[in-house]
């Protein structure tokens, strides 16, 4: 009764072994046709490979170089990618026979009574063993390691892209902390003229000696600030060292001022090209792929296992047997082939394919997550850039105008026609302005190489 069953199962077994689907991929709703914030005009469409070299910066470009010969985390990168590609290398080797020398001596003695024998026999030849891959359980093992390797190669990218995109910011924020500590030292020099000023005023009698506290109390505020810029400078001076891969003690960086620097844009063109710029979704891609064929693997270890082996070479007795040996070296052949079938194992073949079938769910959800997340950084950095510029034109606006609310303020301090308060707020508002705008134009930089690291810094995917 149950013959015809398993006659109808066979063939489905065969073809569902045999049958090779591709990966799932996105739904057609993950990718938009356009992004919504504007795009910058005249601008290249895709960043070059050593996009840093845009802004113009001579000495941003030799620590860019630096970094990628010695950086700690691009090393480690790099050897996982070693890593992978040898057990690429070992999941490949299955598909082929294996060969082998052997060679035996062996040594035998025995006696009853007053009888004794003494034999050794011994063997030298070559082995050969291969498994038929007939339900491609081994390919779907070399596919997986192919797409770990693929995947191991973008997170090498996306490591050096990380520790270049580091090394950008970090340059920008310390040339803009030592803008910014000029800025204060300039700031402490004018409530020092102020302050002057208004001893005069006092000591003649013309100001309250409140007006004279008042000041001291704003050039004490300066003086705070200074220590405060200088212990992030020192910061982010040893951090950026270390991304160098080398001590903080020694390292210099020449530069003082963000004066040099140009902000160069890139637009992204259409979303769909993203996938394949982003090494982070190309090593997203890659592990889901090597989770797809971990489930083909999978499936197929409840079909038997096929093996073949052989061997031949000299040996002596050239035929050991129970009933017929053949005495004397001669030549020997061992042919064999073994099946293998698991007939009950408790659910553990199936309880191991529904792990990897969850598993393949749970990638293709991570990397769904990471072409979303790559979106929404273009669209992120394309705001930032945009809003930034008009942040920065509105500080400019507001220096020029707080400067000269400032000397308005002195002005008519001086001739006696409004208080001290009018000029201390002047002050207030004009110092805080020049700060705001230096770190508004760390920020205008910062965006460009954010948004170089949303569009994948140069990086295009291998072809499949």
């Amino acid at each position: 009764m149950m013959r015809k069953p398993l006659a109808l199962c066979l063939p489905a077994l065969l073809l569902a072994s045999c049958a090779r689907t591709p990966p799932p991929s996105l739904p057609p709703g993950d990718i938009p046709a356009a992004f919504q914030q504007p795009l910058p005009q005249n601008a290249p469409v895709w960043p070059a490979l050593d996009w840093w070299t845009n802004f113009s910066d001579p000495q941003l470009r030799t620590l860019i170089q630096a970094a990628q010969s010695n950086n700690l985390d691009i090393a480690q990168a790099e050897a996982r990618l070693r890593q992978a590609d040898a057990r690429a290398r070992q999941a490949g080797a299955a598909l082929l026979p294996t060969l082998g020398l052997n060679g035996n001596v062996n040594s035998l003695y025995g006696q009853t009574g007053s009888t004794s024998a003494h034999e050794t026999d011994y063997s030298l030849g070559l082995g050969a063993s291969y498994e038929l891959d007939f339900w491609g359980k081994n390919r779907d093992a070399a596919d997986s390691a192919k797409a770990a390797r693929a995947a191991s190669t973008a997170d090498r990218q996306t490591v050096g892209l990380t520790v270049t995109g580091g090394v950008a910011d970090g340059y920008f924020l310390l040339l803009s902390l030592r803008e910014r500590i000029r800025v204060a030292q300039a700031n402490l020099k004018s409530s020092q003229d102020i302050l002057g000023v208004v001893q005069r005023r006092v000591s003649a009698g013309y100001a309250a000696s409140s007006d004279l506290l008042q000041e001291r109390a704003n050039m004490a505020a300066q003086q705070a600030l200074l220590p405060v810029l200088e212990q992030q400078e020192l910061e982010t001076s040893d951090a950026l060292a270390i991304l160098l891969g080398r001590p903080p003690e020694g390292f210099a960086v020449t530069g003082d001022s963000l004066d040099t620097l140009t902000a160069p844009l890139v637009a992204p063109g259409l979303p769909a090209a993203l996938l394949g710029r982003r090494p982070d979704i190309a090593a997203a891609e890659a592990i889901l792929a090597a989770a797809h064929a971990d489930l083909a693997a999978a499936r197929v270890a409840f079909l038997p296992s096929i093996t073949l082996s052989a061997s031949a070479g000299l040996q002596y007795p050239a035929l050991a047997a129970a009933v017929d040996t053949l005495p004397g070296t001669g030549l020997g052949i061992n042919l064999g082939a073994a099946l293998l079938q698991t007939i009950f194992d408790g659910g553990k073949i199936a309880a191991k394919t529904d792990e990897a079938k969850a598993r393949e769910e749970e990638l293709l959800a991570a990397y769904r997550a990471a072409v979303l997340n790559a979106f929404a950084d273009v669209e992120n950095a394309l705001g930032n850039l945009s809003h930034l510029a008009a942040q920065e034109a509105a500080l400019h606006d507001q220096v020029d105008q707080s400067e000269k609310v400032l000397g308005a303020a002195q002005r008519k301090y001086n001739a006696g026609y409004s208080d001290f308060l009018t000029v201390t707020d002047a002050e207030r508002s004009l110092y805080a302005a020049r700060d705001q705008l230096s770190d508004v134009r760390r920020a205008r930089l910062a965006a460009s190489v954010a948004l170089y690291k949303a569009l994948g810094g140069g990086y295009t995917a291998p072809a499949p």
